[in-house]
Order: C-alpha cells, then structure tokens, then sequence
C-alpha cells in the first residue's frame, strides 16, 4: 500500500502496515494485548489455515478491515500448523510501555519463523532433521550450504551434476530451500515445496567469506577445507545471514563446518531412496520401512542420526569396522540393556542445547537437561571397561559437568510450568531475594497478624488494628477513646470520626515490598532464568560434543540390540569385489510376515556379476532383490545384517529401477518414468555398483520393451560390469548367459497344484519353466469365466507360435533370434543327426527318440 493511502488509516493500521510492507510474502501476527491479530490478506489466509473466523475491525481509510485473531498463549499451536503447510510468520511484539506512550505502543518484529528455521519443540518431528539448504549455480556447479536450526549443525557440499543435486536433495529433503532467483535452479526446483528465490546479491562471494569468518571467529576458513568449494560458500553466506535474519539473534550453537564429500558415501539416487523405502514407504507413511524396523534409539537425536546414516551409506572400511567392534563389545554380556537406561534419561538435548543458544529454551527444558546431566555418570561409568577403541573415543567426548548439573539441581523445581512467563519455575532456597520476594507476596496476611499482637503488646493497647485499604494502603488504626502515649515512630496517616490511622517506618517499608512483591517477584525469577540460559550458554562447546557423542554411542547401542533381538551377524567386509550372503532375509518383511521368512542365498563375485531373475508374479522376485539392496546398505553403515553369514564387498553405488509409477503433472508417463531411471543408472553404474532390474520394457510393445530390455542387460553384462539382479518375465533373457559369461539364470519357485498356485519363495538356479499369469490372476479375484477365456486364448496363441515355428526356417548359428519362439528339442536334435553316418538300426532309434521328444 502507498503512502498516500497508509496516511488515510489510524495510527495504530499505519503502524501496521509499515511492518507488513517489510514482510509481503508472510503472515503478520501483530500483538494486541492478550491477541494476535493478522488483517486483510493474512487474515483471510489465516482464517481458511486455521479454520478460525473471520471478522472485520471497524473501518480503515473508510474500508471495513478483514480480521482474524488468536490467544498469544495458544499461538504455538497455531503457528505449527501454519508452518506445516509451507507459511511464515512474522511475530510481532509490544515493545513499548502502553503507561507511557503516546498513541500507539510500540511494535517490533520479534522473531520470524519458517519452515526452515523452526526450533521450537512442538513444531518438530523429533525423529527427523528439519533442513534449511541454500543453493547456487555457477557454470556447472552446484555448491549446498545446509543448516539444522534446531541442533546447529552446519555444512557445505558441492556437486558437478544435475543427477547428483537431485539426488542429494532427495537425501537432504529439505522443509526450505533458499535459491539465486537469476540461475537456471528456478526452472530445475520449480515444482519443490518450500522455496525461497533470492536476489543474487545474497550469494556475492566476499560478503559470504566476511559471514563466515565473523560467525566462526575465524581469520580465514582454510582451516576447514572449504577452499576448493567457492559455490558451496556462496550459498553458505546466503544461508547464514537468511538464518540470522529469522532468528532475530546471533546463532552461537553453529560452531562449526562440515564437508560432505559425494564420493565418501555410497550413492542413492531418487528412485533407490524410494524403492528400498529407508524411512518412507511407497503410500508416503512411515510404517513397513527399513527405519521403523532399525530404529529402537533411546534418544530421539539418536534416531536422527541413524536416519542420517542410512540414507548416506559410508565406503571408509575401517569406519565401518570401528563401528562392528562397537557393536560386538555392547553384545557382549548384552552391555546394551544397562546402557539403555542412561541413554533414555538422556533425552533430546542436542535441540534442548540450540534453543539455550538462541535463548527460546523453555522451563521444562531445563528440567530434562537437569535430568541429562545427572545421568551422565552413570553412563560414564558402563563405559569404563571398554576395548571397542570408537566405545574409548565417545567415553572421552562424553564429559560430565557436575557444577551445571548441581546448579540445575538446585534452580529449577520439579515438573516446572511450561512457559516463564508467570513465574513458578525457580525453586525456593536458590535465591535470597526472590524468597523474600515471595514470602512477602504470599504471607502478606501473617505477617500484618504477627505485627498486630507485637505492637499490641508494645503499646499496651488492646484495640490496636493493622489494616489495608486500596486508597491509603497499610495502617496501624487506633481508637480515638485510647489515650496512650504512642511511640515516635507513628506518624498519623488519615484521621477518622472515631479513630486515628497511623503508619510505621517498618510498615511502610512492608507496604512498598508488599504492594510491589508479586511483580518484582517474577522480574526477579525472570532475570535469574535469563542468567541460567547465560551461564549454560557459556558451556556450549563442551555440552555439544558430548551430545554428538551420546547421539553415536545410541545408534551403536540401539544397533547391538537390533542385531541380538533379530538375529543379524556382523558381515565381513572386504575390498574385493563380491556380495555372497548365506540365508539372507529382508529386514522389513520378516517382521511383518506370521509364516517363517523362507530365507535365501546370494553369490556374485567377478566371475559372476549378473543374475537373470524369472519366476511367478508375487513369487518373492521383488523381495529377493530388494534384501540384497537393503543388506548390503546396512553393511556399508556399519551394522550387523538379516543372514547367517554374509561377505561384502564395498559398493560405490546402489541404483534400482522397480516398480511403475508416472509423472503425470511433469509430463511423463509411467513408461517414461522407467525410462529415465533407467537411463540414470546406464550412465552412472560402475563395476563396484549394485544395480537391481525389474521387468524393464514391460510398458510398451511386447518387441520393444524386449528389445530395451535384453540390450539394458547386455550392457550392464559386458561393459559396465555392475553386480546386477535382473528381474524379468521375458523368458528370451534366459538366454543371455550363453553368450555372457559372467551372466547366470536363477529362479523363484512355485507349484501347481489343481489349478491353484503355490509359492515357495525359494531362489534356485536355472530359469522359471513356465510364469503361472493365469494361476495369479485367479488368486487375485479375476471371475472364473474370464479366467476360462484367457486359458482358451492362451492355448490359441500357443498354437500359433508352434506353427509359426515349424514355418519358419531356423535362425543363422551366429546368435539367437530373440524374438523367434523357443526352439524344439526334437529340432535340435534332428540338427546334429549326420543320416549319411546312420546305419538303418541307428536311423529307427533316432527317429522313435524324436517321436517321443515331440
């Protein structure tokens, strides 16, 4: 709005409409007494957000002013759900004194919340990071900056790819993603949730430099290693002052920063994170995922930090063996049971931590970390005898702090409220001052008891009163009949009809306690609350690392419990190229199952890099691939795995492209979807690369999706060389390894029984004789009269395909024809028969041998 026409409203609205001016994009919750109220556009957002009612405050410039308000005590509620749904919102307090202002008080933006900056307790999920990430483009690189608010971790990566970025941000999923409006990242992030373009003087590489090196004291960043990442920087001085700006505060709890290396990790494009369903499942929920199975933490920054690992699998083997040993050592003696008692009273203090930083730590914050560091010699102390050299290391990192935890002892009560704001929260014998403060306050009507009979006594005057009113205060009343002689101190302070009003020095230093007690007594519980965020504030550095180090120490305990409970064994870890796994089983589906899980093996070494799946639809084809993915990622963080044994070599990347599913609002159908993945991993798998395969070709023509799908394999057979699981119903595949030999045929077992289908879920070597559609189709609830006709067709087609053989001349010896039906055994043999070399016995045995073969 115009100057012009903010001058026609009130004050108060022009007031108002100065700071929404500063904020266009979020919604304004503008404090008036016990309310914020949000007007015009926000307020009819805000009404259809929260479903709360919309209203209208008289008029402004002589337009009704649509209105919609909430309680400033419940606005946390409210602004959560605000954020959920991708708004920010600007909070807007009363700074001024409402007894000394003139005209409006005065109003300032307190605080900004967005999806991205969010570190309040109610606002998150506390099993899963909550991400800002800032990205710019500089040719063809793109450099990350990545933030978690909520715990103050703080890290810079750069890739040389699109395939990469997406993939990474797929990892990341970040609930706000700040961008350089002027690159071409506008059009590759379009259809994200949560951005933010901004202008691309926010990414100017000094300012970023000078950003860093104020935040991190530092004269320059070189002793980080960030020296090679210049986009990466750029975007971290975007993100950083973005933070800062929200926050309304320094940010002392990002102390450091991180550098993610692409080629440290073992990669997981989109489509992998999707299919192997790591901790979402393919309906977007949480159950039936590799992540509610493995994740028993005690901690919820525990389970955060699992979740951290499984999407990005390490190939360091001697980090991943560190990790083994530590699991070994908890096993032993089942270690983990004493230690998970510590760790549960623990509880979240890496967020606890961040929010003392920013100075928004609650009461009931206090507490739970009152409760964290009373526990820490106890967890000290399981730790003490240990030979797992990690176990030694997070001892170290894991400090006590015996003076914090006395002093949060003896200054926050038990159970304290949940907000400061009306005192109750520092416990009595902490300090002199509030004690007294509140004695006076609260035994107010005791003491003017006590004071009576004393001065009764002292005067000698049986009718003494000490009273109270609200005009003249406290009073020591006396009847006009007593003559007494009054001591000096009472100075007359109201004369009535029958009586004098007196006041004492030592009254009138009670009243002017007693009149000011309450208020001053929550000042002064107010300022020694403000002194306990300071004093802790202090200890930061020190309380951070130990929280990192309780987070680790909890993954590795919650995974020595997981792999005693379900019986998993530590796999061994090797350089060269293999996956073997002994009765392996899938970690999500075992759990879920009510029959025995039918385990299975797998063998792929160099000289045996593929596999050509056939079997039945729902044979267990999907499954068989799927626990091979998840196994081999969980060797790669260290974790023991669902087998009897299992030896694997370090991956570099896992790729698979299963299932259908389409893109419908990007354009892409579901055969074009496949496509895609699939191009993706022709480009990008290596030899070290395990790629799983399912039923590629299948959404297009029968010639054509057979013809994709036998150059895909052959391609990944001969020259990527990848360790490769092809699944697939194109029985012509199973051809594939005569001519490849690296290349092997297993299949997934099943029997007919009266026209009925059973499973065995059993891996086998050789290919599937026959795909039991029908069988499956029939289990599935397809009418028997449909069934019926399709058999008839069937038989038809089958027919057809005979015939066409016998019509049609054998192919060249060079290579099969693989869109020709499967040849004959009797034309094979008649193939090798030499009739001229036939005596006439030899020729009748030949010929009944052919008799009986067709």
């Amino acid at each position: 709005m115009s100057k012009q026409n903010a001058s026609g409203h009130t004050p108060m609205m022009q007031q108002y409409l100065r700071i929404k001016a500063q904020h266009p994009d979020q919604l304004v919750f503008y404090r008036m007494g016990d309310f914020y109220e949000l007007f015009y556009d926000d307020a009819k957002k805000a009404a259809e957000l929260l479903d709360i009612s919309l209203t209208a405050r008289g008029k402004s410039a002589g337009e009704p002013i649509p209105m919609a308000g909430i309680p400033y005590h419940a606005a946390e509620g409210y602004v959560g759900k605000i954020v959920r749904a991708g708004e920010s919102v600007v909070i807007c307090e009363q700074v001024g004194d409402p007894a000394t202002s003139k005209g409006p008080v005065e109003r300032a933006v307190a605080r900004i919340i967005t999806p991205g900056t969010v570190s309040d307790e109610a606002l998150l999920d506390e099993n899963r990071d909550n991400l800002l990430v800032a990205l710019n483009q500089v040719g063809d690189e793109y450099g990350f900056a990545i933030v978690d608010i909520a715990s103050g971790r703080f890290s810079l990566m750069q890739v040389d790819n699109q395939d990469t970025l997406i993939s990474e941000l797929e990892r990341l999923r970040p609930s706000e993603t700040l961008f350089n409006e002027e690159s071409p990242l506008a059009t590759l992030l379009e259809k994200r949730k949560g951005l933010r373009p901004q202008a691309p003087w926010h990414f100017e590489s000094d300012t970023a430099n000078e950003l860093l090196r104020q935040q991190f004291k530092v004269k320059d960043l070189s002793g980080f290693g960030c020296d090679h990442l210049p986009v990466a920087i750029t975007a971290a001085g975007c993100l950083l002052q973005y933070a800062k700006d929200t926050q309304r505060t320094a940010l002392p709890h990002i102390r450091r920063i991180q550098i993610e290396q692409h080629n440290d990790c073992v990669a997981l494009d989109a489509a992998t994170r999707k299919n192997l369903e790591i901790d979402q499942n393919l309906s977007g929920g949480f159950d039936n995922t590799l992540a509610k199975v493995i994740d028993k933490c005690r901690t919820p920054m525990g389970s955060r930090l699992l979740r951290r690992w499984l999407h990005r699998p390490i190939q360091d083997r001697a980090t991943l063996l560190a990790r083994q040993a530590s699991i070994q050592w908890l096993q032993n003696n089942y270690k983990f049971e004493e230690i998970q008692k510590p760790l549960k009273n623990i509880g979240d203090i890496e967020r606890i931590l961040a929010r003392i930083a920013l100075r928004s730590a609650r009461p009931r914050d206090l507490e739970r970390l009152k409760s964290a560091l009373a526990s820490l010699p106890e967890l000290q102390s399981q730790l003490k005898t240990t030979d797992a050299p990690l176990i030694s290391e997070l001892a170290i990192q894991i400090s006590q702090f015996p003076e914090l935890s006395d002093l949060l002892l003896k200054a926050i009560i038990d159970n304290p409220p949940v907000v400061i704001r009306d005192g109750g929260v520092i416990a009595e014998g902490f300090d002199e001052e509030l004690d007294e403060l509140r004695g006076i306050s609260e035994n107010a009507g005791a003491y003017l008891i006590e004071l009576e009979t004393r001065e009764r006594e002292r005067t000698g005057i049986a009718t003494l009163k000490v009273g109270y009113n609200r005009v003249h205060g406290y009073f020591i009343e006396i009847g006009k009949a007593q003559n007494a002689e009054l001591p000096a101190e009472y100075i007359r302070r109201q004369t009535l009809k029958n009586a004098e009003r007196y006041i004492t020095p030592e009254l009138k230093e009670f009243e002017d306690k007693a009149l000011s007690a309450k208020s001053r007594a929550l000042a002064r519980e107010k300022a020694l609350y403000e002194q306990l965020l300071e004093t802790l504030a202090a200890e930061l550095s020190p309380l951070q690392d130990s929280s990192a180090a309780i987070a680790e120490l909890d993954v590795l305990n919650n995974l020595a419990e997981r792999a005693s409970t379900l019986d998993y064994v530590p796999p061994t870890l090797t350089e060269e190229p293999q996956i073997k796994i002994q009765r392996g089983r899938h970690p999500v589906v075992e759990t879920v199952l009510d029959d025995p899980f039918v385990a299975n093996d797998l063998d792929l070494d160099n000289e045996r890099k593929m596999l050509i799946i056939t079997g039945p639809n729902m044979g267990g084809k999907s499954t068989y691939m799927r626990q091979a993915a998840l196994i081999t990622l969980l060797a790669h963080i260290g974790s023991y795995v669902p087998a009897s044994a299992a030896t694997i070599g370090i991956v570099d990347k896992i790729f698979t492209r299963m299932g259908s599913s389409d893109d419908l609002a990007g354009g892409r159908s579901t055969f074009m979807v496949e496509m895609t993945e699939t191009a993706n991993i022709m480009h990008n798998a290596t030899a070290r690369s395990l790629v799983l395969m399912d039923e590629v070709g299948r959404g297009t023509s029968t010639f054509d999706g057979l013809s994709l799908a036998w150059a895909c394999a052959e391609n990944l057979a001969r020259e990527t060389n990848a360790f490769t699981l092809f699944a697939t119903h194109y029985f012509e595949l199973t051809s594939l390894p005569d001519q490849a030999a690296n290349v092997f045929n297993v299949h997934l077992t099943a029997v007919e029984h009266n026209d009925h289908i059973v499973f065995l879920h059993e891996v086998k070597d050789g290919p599937a004789s026959q795909s039991y559609g029908l069988q499956v189709a029939q289990l599935a609830g397809v009418p028997l009269n449909v069934i019926e006709q399709a058999k008839a067709k069937l038989n038809q087609l089958e027919q057809d395909v005979a015939v066409g053989a016998q019509m049609i001349a054998p192919p060249p010896p060079v290579q099969n024809d693989m869109f020709a039906a499967p040849e004959h055994k009797a034309i094979k043999e008649l193939k090798k028969i030499s009739p001229d070399d036939l005596s006439p016995k030899q020729a009748l045995e030949h010929l009944y041998a052919l008799k009986d073969l067709l």
